[in-house]
Parts: C-alpha cells; sequence; structure tokens
C-alpha cells in the first residue's frame, strides 16, 4: 500500500506539472496506440475524464490491487490518478465559480442588512446595544436551558402537527429502509405521543401523506392510525372519541407510487387542500364533543422540514392560525456542504435535490411562523443566520423594540426558541455494580437476542465496549474512527468496537456512496487485522438499539459519535439514558448537549489520534468513567419527552388568539355564494380586456343554457381593483351581480356585488368588502413602513443611457389600498428579478409579497398570507364550499403568481390559443422551472383551445362541472 502510495504522489506530480499541456492548446489526435503501445492517460485525459464520482476511486483501486500483471495494475492504477486530477480541477473550477458569485452578492446583502440594523438603531436604549447583547432571550426568542417558562392553565387544546415525507407509522418503524425514513420520522411521531399524554392537550394530529404504493405496508395506506387513547387518562376531564394522538394520511400526487421528499413539491398544494377538509371537520367534531358551540380551531399548526413548512405556512393563511416551524436539516446548510465538495455545479445540485424550492420554503417559513423551534443556539446562529428572512443582530434589536414598545418601522421577525428533542424513557437502564453484575437482576430475564449477534464476533466478549450507532454516510466518519482504533494498540487492547451501521442484505444492493463506506470499513477491519475486536452485524430491529446501548453501558464501554458536523444527535441523549458515557464531535449540537449532561470529551473528528486519546482516557481511568455515566444519568431529565412538551406548550399559549371566520346561518342566507353546489373562478391574466369580457360572457352562458344558474356561482379572480372591474364590465353590458364574488388587488380584497331599485332602469351597484378576510390578512404587514421603503426602493430602479439615468417605477396610490401598495412600471424590459426584490423585502424583515401584473406593467406588494389562491381557499372555508367542486379558468401564462392557481384539489382549465398576451418577463425570473413546482400532468389540469362555448363546455364537462 505504501509502494502504492508513493507511486500515485509521484504520478499526480507529474501530471499537475503538465497540466496545462494536456488540457490546454491545441488538441492533438487521438490516437490508440503511440509508438507502439496504448496510452491509457492519454485516453482517459481526452475521452473519459468526465462524469466520474469518487465512489468509483476505491473499488479501482481494489481491483488495481488484485491484479497480477503489474502491467495491468499500474494501467488501472494511472487511470484512476486522471480521474482523481479531474476530480481535483473539476472541484477548483467549481470552487471559483462560486466564489465569484458570492463576492459580487455579498456586498448588496450585508449592505442591505447593515441599513435595516441602522434603522433600528436610532433610538435604542443604551442596555439594549451592550448589556443584552449576549442573551438569548433578547437575542432571537428564548431557551429552555435554566428555568422554563411558567405554563398557563391550558385546557383542550387540539395541534397539528405536520410531516410530508418518509414512512411513518406508530409501531414498528422502518428506520434506515430509506434517506427520508430516519430521525425526523422517529421524532414527530414520539412528540405526537408526548403532547397528547400533556396536560391540557385534548386531541394531536400528525398529518403526512398516504402512500398506497405496491411493496409498502398495508399500514402506510390506512387513513387514520391512533397512536395514543387519552380516553380516561385524565379523570377531571371528560374524554371524547376524537382525544389522542393520531398519525392522519391525506391522500396527495399519485396514489400508487412512494415518492422521495424531492419529489413532493409539485403535490404540496393538493395536500393543503385536503388537510383544510380535515382540520375543518375535526374542529367542528371536537367543539361538539366537548360541549363547545363553536369549533376548537387548532392552537398551532407545526410544519416539520421544508415541504411541511411551506405547507404549514398556506394553511396557516387560510385558517388564520399560528404557526410554528422547525426545520431539522435546513437546505442552505446542505447547499453550502455540496457546493464544499465540488462534485456538481448549484444547477447540477438543484437538478438533483431541488434545492432551490426546498430554500424557498423555508424562507417562507420565517415569514409566516410565529416561532421557530431549533435545538441548539448553533443551529440559529449559524445556520438560519444564512437565510435573508433571519439575522441575529436585527431580531436582536427589533426583540428589545418590541419588549419596550417602541416602533418597528413595520418589521418582523419570528422567534427563536431552542428546545432540545426529548427521548423516550420507556428503557431505563439496570445499575450495575463495579464489576459488572446487575445489582437486581430479574431471575428469569434473559439476555436479549442481539447481545448474541454482537458478542459472536468478539474473541474476548467482556473488554469495554466502545459503540457507534450511525448509517454508513461519509459526513458520519465511521471510517476515521476505525482509522482511530486500529492504529492505536493500547486501545484495543483495551477495549472492543461495536458498529451498527443501519440494515443491510447485501453491500452490492447498496447505495453507492454507503457501499463505498462500508467497504472501505471492511478493508480498514483486514488491514488492520481487528478481526475478533470490531462487531459489524447487517441486522438488528428498531426495538432492539436500547438493549444494544445496555450492553455497551453493562462492559464499561463508551458511545462514540465523530461526525463531522451533528445537527442534534439524539443518540448522544439515548447513550446518557442507557448509563453510557460519550466521545463527540465538537462541531455542532454535542456541544452544548454536554454543557448539560456532563458526561463525555469532546474531540475533534479530523483527528484520528485525539479520537484515540479521548477513548482510551475515558475507558482506563474507571474515576471519570463512573463520573461521567452519573452525571449523564442525573441530567437526562433535561431531555425527557415531559420537560420538552412543557418547554413547547409554554411557548405555544403565549401565540395570539386566532380563527378562520365561518358565515354564520343568518350570514349564508343573504349570501348566494354559500347556497351554490359549484363556483366556477374566472382567473385570465394573459388576454386582453375585451378577450377577457368574452371568455366571462361565454362561461355565463354556458351555464345558463345548462340550465344550472342557481347551483352555479362565479367569482372573478384578478389584479385589478374593484373599480377597475366596474369599469371593465359594466360599458361591455353585464352586470356584476352576476358573480358571486370579486376577488381583487392579487388576492387583498374581496368584494361581494349587490343592488338596490329596479333592473335595468333605476338601480343602483354596491360592493360590499369582506372585512373578516382583511383580518385573515393583516398579519405582518409593514403598512406605512413598508411603504416608505418601497418608495425609497423604487427610485434606485432605473434604466441607464449613456450617463442618463430614468426612473422606471412609480408609486400607483390610484390603484393601492388598505392592503395592496401599487407601483406603476413605466419600462418593464428593466424590470429587476422578483426574487432580488423578496430578497431586500426578507433581509429588512419586512414581510410581504411582491407580485408582476398586468404584462409586468403594475407592481403590487400585499400582505404575506394574501394571494388569489388562499383568497378562494378563504371563501371555501367560509361558505362552506368544496374545494373539488370549483374550477378555475386561466390562460397560458399569467401574473407572478399564476403557478399557484395551478395546483390543488380544484379543477384548472387552462385556455390556449393566439389570444394570449406573452408575459416572459415576468416568468423568466422564476427560481426554478414550472415542472418543479406543478404537476402539469395531474387529472385536476386539462387544456382546451380557445374559449368559445363549446370549448367552454366540453372542457367543463370533462372536469365534472356540468350536469350529465
Amino acid at each position: 500500500m505504501a509502494g502504492n502510495d508513493n507511486w500515485i504522489n509521484s504520478y499526480l506530480d507529474a501530471i499537475l506539472d503538465a497540466g496545462k499541456a494536456a488540457i490546454g492548446g491545441d488538441r492533438p489526435s487521438l490516437l490508440l496506440r503511440e509508438r507502439g503501445h496504448f496510452s491509457p492517460a492519454r485516453y482517459f485525459v481526452e475521452e473519459v475524464i468526465t462524469g466520474y464520482d469518487e465512489t468509483d476511486l476505491y473499488k479501482t483501486w481494489l481491483r488495481a490491487n488484485a491484479m497480477r500483471s503489474p502491467q495491468e495494475r499500474n494501467t488501472r492504477l494511472e487511470n484512476m490518478t486522471w480521474r482523481i486530477w479531474n476530480l481535483a480541477r473539476k472541484k477548483k473550477e467549481f470552487e471559483k465559480e462560486e466564489a465569484c458569485r458570492m463576492l459580487k452578492r455579498l456586498p448588496e446583502t450585508e449592505k442591505t442588512r447593515a441599513d435595516a440594523t441602522a434603522d433600528m438603531s436610532e433610538d435604542l436604549f443604551e442596555g439594549e446595544k451592550g448589556e443584552d447583547a449576549g442573551d438569548p432571550s433578547v437575542a432571537y426568542g428564548d431557551s429552555t436551558t435554566g428555568s422554563s417558562p411558567k405554563t398557563s392553565s391550558i385546557d383542550k387544546l387540539y395541534i397539528v402537527l405536520i410531516s410530508l415525507h418518509g414512512l411513518v407509522r406508530g409501531e414498528n418503524m422502518e428506520l434506515g429502509r430509506d434517506s427520508d425514513t430516519g430521525g425526523q420520522v422517529k421524532y414527530v411521531v414520539e412528540l405526537a405521543k408526548a403532547l397528547s399524554s400533556s396536560p391540557g392537550v385534548y386531541r394531536v394530529d400528525l398529518l403526512t401523506r398516504q402512500i398506497l404504493a405496491p411493496n409498502f405496508d398495508r399500514s402506510y395506506g390506512e387513513p387514520a392510525e391512533l397512536l395514543v387513547s387519552t380516553s380516561g387518562k385524565n379523570s377531571k376531564q371528560e374524554r371524547g372519541e376524537n382525544s389522542g394522538a393520531y398519525i392522519i394520511r391525506i391522500p396527495f400526487g399519485p396514489k400508487d407510487k412512494y415518492l422521495a421528499k424531492e419529489q413532493l413539491w409539485p403535490f404540496i398544494q393538493e395536500f393543503v387542500d385536503g388537510a383544510l377538509s380535515h382540520i375543518v371537520r375535526m374542529s367542528k367534531a371536537i367543539g361538539e364533543e366537548i360541549g363547545f358551540r363553536h369549533p376548537v380551531w387548532p392552537a398551532v399548526i407545526h410544519g416539520h422540514y421544508a415541504s411541511a413548512g411551506i405547507a404549514a405556512a398556506l394553511l396557516s393563511g387560510a385558517l388564520n392560525l399560528p404557526m410554528a416551524f422547525t426545520g431539522h436539516f435546513l437546505g442552505k446548510d446542505k447547499l453550502e456542504g455540496l457546493l464544499k465538495q465540488g462534485r456538481q455545479t448549484r444547477e447540477q445540485i438543484n437538478m438533483t435535490y431541488k434545492i432551490m424550492c426546498r430554500i424557498e420554503a423555508e424562507e417562507l417559513s420565517l415569514d409566516a411562523s410565529e416561532i421557530v423551534i431549533a435545538s441548539t443556539r448553533q443551529e440559529i446562529e449559524e445556520q438560519w443566520n444564512l437565510y435573508d428572512g433571519f439575522e441575529v443582530i436585527l431580531a436582536r434589536k427589533l426583540r428589545a423594540r418590541v419588549k419596550r414598545g417602541a416602533n418597528c418601522y413595520g418589521r418582523f421577525m419570528p422567534r427563536m426558541v431552542i428546545i432540545p428533542p426529548g427521548v423516550e424513557f420507556g428503557h431505563i437502564i439496570h445499575d450495575f455494580d463495579m464489576d459488572g453484575e446487575e445489582e437486581n437482576p430479574s431471575p428469569a430475564s434473559e439476555d436479549p437476542p442481539i447481545w448474541s449477534q454482537i458478542m459472536r464476533f468478539f474473541t474476548n466478549p467482556r473488554k469495554p465496549m466502545i459503540l457507534a450507532v450511525a448509517r454508513p454516510y461519509p459526513e458520519k466518519n465511521i471510517t476515521t474512527l476505525v482509522k482511530a482504533f486500529g492504529e492505536c494498540r493500547p486501545l484495543r487492547e483495551l477495549a472492543n468496537l461495536t458498529l451498527i451501521m443501519g440494515n443491510r442484505e447485501a453491500i452490492s444492493k447498496m447505495h453507492n456512496m454507503s457501499a463505498a463506506v462500508l467497504t472501505s470499513v471492511l478493508t480498514l477491519i483486514d488491514e488492520y487485522d481487528l478481526y475478533g475486536q470490531v462487531a459489524y452485524p447487517k441486522h438488528h430491529k428498531h426495538s432492539e438499539v436500547p438493549d444494544i446501548y445496555r450492553l455497551a453501558a453493562r462492559t464499561k464501554g463508551a458511545f462514540v459519535n465523530v461526525a463531522y458536523f451533528e445537527q442534534f444527535g439524539v443518540t448522544l441523549i439515548e447513550a446518557a439514558m442507557n448509563g453510557l458515557p460519550i466521545i463527540a464531535t465538537k462541531n455542532g449540537a454535542p456541544v452544548e448537549i454536554n454543557q448539560v449532561l456532563n458526561n463525555g470529551l469532546l474531540v475533534d473528528p479530523h483527528d484520528q489520534n485525539a479520537i484515540a486519546d479521548a477513548l482510551y482516557k475515558l475507558l482506563s481511568d474507571k474515576q471519570l468513567w463512573s463520573r461521567c455515566r452519573e452525571n449523564g444519568l442525573k441530567n437526562i431529565h433535561q431531555f425527557s419527552w415531559p420537560e420538552h412538551c412543557k418547554n413547547y406548550l409554554s411557548r405555544i399559549l403565549t401565540l395570539g388568539p386566532r380563527s378562520p371566520a365561518i358565515g354564520d346561518r343568518e350570514e349564508q342566507i343573504n349570501t348566494p355564494i354559500s347556497r351554490r353546489k359549484r363556483i366556477i373562478v374566472v382567473s385570465v391574466d394573459s388576454v386582453s380586456k375585451e378577450d377577457l369580457v368574452r371568455i366571462i360572457r361565454n362561461a355565463i352562458e354556458v351555464i345558463r343554457t345548462q340550465n344550472m344558474s342557481d347551483s352555479t356561482g362565479f367569482v372573478l379572480s384578478t389584479s385589478l381593483t374593484i373599480s377597475e372591474i366596474h369599469s371593465l364590465l359594466v360599458p361591455a353590458g353585464m352586470l356584476p351581480t352576476d358573480f358571486d364574488a370579486f376577488i381583487c388587488n392579487s388576492g387583498s380584497n374581496i368584494y361581494y356585488p349587490s343592488y338596490s331599485g329596479e333592473i335595468p332602469n333605476n338601480y343602483k351597484i354596491m360592493f360590499a368588502l369582506d372585512q373578516n378576510h382583511q383580518s385573515h390578512i393583516e398579519y405582518r404587514w409593514g403598512g406605512e413602513g413598508l411603504r416608505k421603503y418601497l418608495v425609497k426602493w423604487a427610485t434606485s430602479v432605473v434604466e441607464r443611457k449613456g450617463r442618463t439615468e430614468r426612473q422606471i417605477i412609480f408609486e400607483d396610490p390610484e390603484h393601492s389600498s388598505t392592503y395592496c401598495l401599487a407601483f406603476r412600471v413605466v419600462n418593464p424590459n428593466h424590470l429587476p428579478p422578483l426574487k432580488e426584490l423578496r430578497k431586500l423585502m426578507r433581509i429588512q424583515s419586512l414581510r410581504c409579497n411582491a407580485l408582476y401584473n398586468h404584462s409586468a406593467t403594475r407592481l403590487s406588494v400585499v400582505p404575506i398570507h394574501a394571494s388569489r389562491s388562499q383568497a378562494l381557499r378563504y371563501l371555501c372555508i367560509r361558505w362552506g364550499i368544496e374545494v373539488p367542486s370549483v374550477a378555475v379558468l386561466v390562460g397560458e401564462s399569467g401574473d407572478s403568481d399564476y403557478e399557484e392557481l395551478l395546483g390543488g384539489l380544484h379543477r384548472t382549465i387552462i385556455l390556449k390559443g393566439e389570444f394570449n398576451i406573452p408575459s416572459n418577463r415576468i416568468h423568466t425570473v422564476r427560481r426554478y422551472p414550472l415542472q418543479d413546482v406543478v404537476a402539469l400532468d395531474s387529472s385536476n389540469i386539462i387544456s382546451v383551445e380557445g374559449y368559445s362555448t363549446d370549448d367552454l363546455k366540453s372542457a367543463l364537462q370533462q372536469m365534472g362541472m356540468l350536469m350529465q
């Protein structure tokens, strides 16, 4: 091995010296044989050098060393060296491109943040500038460190949790079956159980995806699964059949297909519509069950991970309910890590992981959440601080101003709360004496079967066991642990090593990356001749993991986690609960865990000598081992589920009371839309006003000829103001009362038309503004502070011609309203991408929804929960309309909220034809392709050429909107 290493190094030096000659300049002709022999190096550089992955390199190395012929071996090694060089070259290119991109954007971002911070600094108290700078409660929310906040009296809470990906069930969880079914699945299930057992909580629903795909257990297709029944848990409270904790599986996406988390994005709106139906129904049922005269709405809607975050944001906006968010593993952190690896460009990463959808969902979750729950301070300060919508210094200043009632100029920041995950204390560690024997053993107890499956690997099974529990991923750094063990003779003589690396059938059937890691581990075991000292069982059940911890504790062993970075590390808590001291990475959450538990040592995961030294010190010093064990057991209660839920509920109770508006019986009698069985929404943006009038007239004519006018209502959904709508309809000989409602100003206003007098002579049209909807969308609206910043921003958007500059965006008071700030655009060709404006607003902590409309000649800025799609959901909830009974007519393109109108359980009819006006400027600035977020092949979406009465009749019939 050493000889080959020297050969590789010298050969690499030669390649690097000749690199420019080999790759640059004129390309020489490729000859399979030069001077009488084949040149694999030239062949690989010129023909095969692209598209390799590092996971193949180790396999090539093994095959090369297995070759008997020196010539064949050297040929393989030469080929591999060229591949290494190419990968290094590509990595440097990616790093250079990314550095240039960041260098260009960083000054702009920093300047914007500095401006926002400066605005907040003008009248701060001295204490806010200095004394509170390190106080986490002032910095970004509050922490569970120290005493917990007092819990107010609570009763009959309904809580909704959302986790969309992976295989979710209550028993026999298939953790590790795929990359989506891991720690998050375990966490949300245990959280639902623990919350439902907390005082004052009536029901907890964990919403996830229903899976009916072949090769998956039937349990994943059950619409509901009872996790915990709370009937009779507290004799002082009456418990009905709807109390307890449940997994509710909502069907969305292809029914017969299991989808990875990266494939869920186009179907999120389907989930939202299905979840809305369940929450409304359940809230009413709970209200009736406990004797209230009104529904019991969820106290919070809590999204877990980015996809569930955007779903929770939409549900929160539609229902006017508080939202909480837990990111788990953040997209920007993952993106930065992948870019540093240098294997893929940003575009390739996005294609594989849909990373831009994920990051935008996390930004939107910051916009909409009242609280964001983090596991550690590091997560807040180093990971969330990467996002446009959060910045520690500005959060601290805003928090201080809110506490003393100072003006925040329309700026808002979500409250960051540190609540470490809980651990289920169902398996209690037995006490052992110093010789390793149980003090009070059960006479009938037998050793768990998994013990013998591990012990069979060891020559001397009584030695202390070093235990690692991690899937075979490179970032878990298992190979460094094996090297540390293999190269430290005193440690090998003192202890055994057990590696629990998930479940596997055959290495050849594993994912490439996992297979490469596992192959490396087995090769190292062979290289260091660790047979009889290392255990690596192929199978274990999730329920057997506590028994594995107990075995390590019984042998006076230690738990080790030397991942390059650990987001939280529930395994560290589980180890402590079972009396195991720990050796953990110094990067990430283990630092804060060890500060609380004080039950082990922290190491640099890149330093294998430090890892070996720490393990030897902990295992050889019996007093240190006992002290760490006792500290862990003494302090572990701070990570219990009851403690977690106590902290969780104390924060939830601080959220302001909000609830959706549902029309009462009298309102429903006087409001025509509530009596409709079907609703047709006209939301066509990409046509002239003349074509829009014809589309409306033809749609109404189809319904009249079908004698369905009483059962079918119309809604016009548009970016126009109500006065513009009146000017559009009346001159064309149409009555506004042909519509049941108007969604105006890009979803920020809803009006209901009526008239007084007699038609057609003496009558007066009136429009009633839905005030309940206004209260729905006012959440985090920046008002005058937002308007002032936008006016200032508009002056900076200019068209340059030579040395002259001309402003192209101007405030438009005529088309503005209380919750819609309109701006006139005089030259759409010079508009900045909408994502840049949204980025600026988030950096400034101004939470809003910015839209280009009217073929990019107008900019509308509305509240974060205002949109045409959300306004439609509001109408359905308020007036009891089933979403699948709604059909939405759209054009081939539209305003910048066009994509939101396509998804969901409603029917969508796309009107195609030459009458569509291209909106290229609006849609060329997307952060991701339309197909990434909309399932264009959905059965709920059809296209029709033209908009004649026959065209519309055919489309509506196809969608089941007309009587047969």
